[in-house]
């Protein structure tokens, strides 16, 4: 277990550093072509590399690290349980949409961000679905369980928080990475939402909405009893990745961004932070379950549930 700590976090901040070194080459590096001409010949090479497959490393660390922290607490059947539907169906309203135009409107990727599927969606687009999408689900998830509400609430209303979160990390991510002077991918048509289709939106929502709902039925007996500490993780994922949207948002576009920027923060940064606090100040006064008795209940009602299963059939 402590292996798996060791490694989960080495992920974690690889996957900072790695956003942080983009964030830095893309905002300061590359509109100042000059610094880029005086690095040695190494320099240069190591430049290009980096802008070429920095996108892919910092998706893969973030997505192995959710993936490790998801297996710890909740055990490999329950992470997959949630990866798989995941990045299946997120692959799929990709691909529909950059041949259709639903759900998304009408787009296409560029360079920067790895192999794609079919030549149209890079192999890390799901996988960004998958991290960021676990994150918001989890954050939603503790928060409901720590105000004890009803246990159909909890559910329903992770789906909904956890879609809004997920959405409103849109808000920035979007128009950082198609608008800007070095774009990942373009929107084929015009967009009233600050360049974005309102369509694009909608389709965020009924994308994580679809996997997340798919995860909380397979996910039905397990208990998500999480403190602060435990979720720290998520929020640090969570906040990580809004603030490269963010920055590149608010510094190379022009002040109407401020706006989409706003509602990203009303939206998904301030209810992130108040699940995550949420579940601390509920169990200030109780004894919390440890990772190994969070899998134990879980593994216990799997183990209850399995004769009627059984009859069932």
């Amino acid at each position: 277990m402590k292996q798996l700590v060791t490694f989960e976090r080495i992920c974690l901040v690889g996957h900072i550093v790695a956003t942080a070194f983009g964030l830095a080459g893309l905002v300061l590096v590359l509109p100042h072509p000059e610094f880029i001409l005086n690095l040695p010949g190494f320099g240069q090479k190591a430049f290009q590399w980096s802008m070429a497959g920095g996108g892919v490393v910092y998706i893969i660390l973030g997505a192995v690290a959710i993936a490790i922290y998801a297996s710890r607490l909740f055990g490999l059947r329950r992470a997959l349980s949630f990866a798989i539907p995941a990045i299946a169906l997120s692959a799929s309203s990709e691909l529909i949409g950059t041949s259709t135009g639903f759900p998304f409107g009408h787009y296409q990727y560029l360079s920067g961000l790895g192999y794609k599927i079919a030549g149209l969606v890079p192999f890390t687009i799901p996988l960004s679905w998958f991290y960021m999408g676990f994150t918001c689900w989890i954050l939603a998830r503790a928060g409901l369980s720590a105000i004890a509400a009803a246990p159909w609430l909890q559910k329903i209303g992770g789906i909904a928080l956890g879609a809004l979160l997920l959405t409103a990390w849109d808000f920035v991510l979007d128009p950082a990475m198609s608008q800007t002077p070095f774009p990942f991918w373009e929107f084929q048509e015009a967009g009233a939402f600050f360049g974005m289709p309102y369509r694009n939106l909608s389709g965020w929502l009924g994308t994580g909405a679809l996997f997340m709902g798919v995860a909380t039925v397979l996910w039905q007996k397990t208990e998500i009893p999480l403190k602060r500490s435990q979720l720290n993780l998520p929020l640090a994922v969570y906040l990580v990745n809004f603030a490269f949207g963010a920055v590149i948002t608010l510094t190379m576009l022009d002040s109407r961004f401020w706006i989409p920027t706003v509602l990203s923060i009303a939206l998904g940064v301030l209810p992130a932070f108040g699940l995550w606090w949420i579940a601390r100040h509920h169990h200030a006064s109780e004894t919390v379950a440890s990772e190994d008795e969070i899998m134990e209940t879980n593994s216990a009602s799997a183990t209850t549930v399995a004769p009627v299963e059984m009859v069932a059939k």
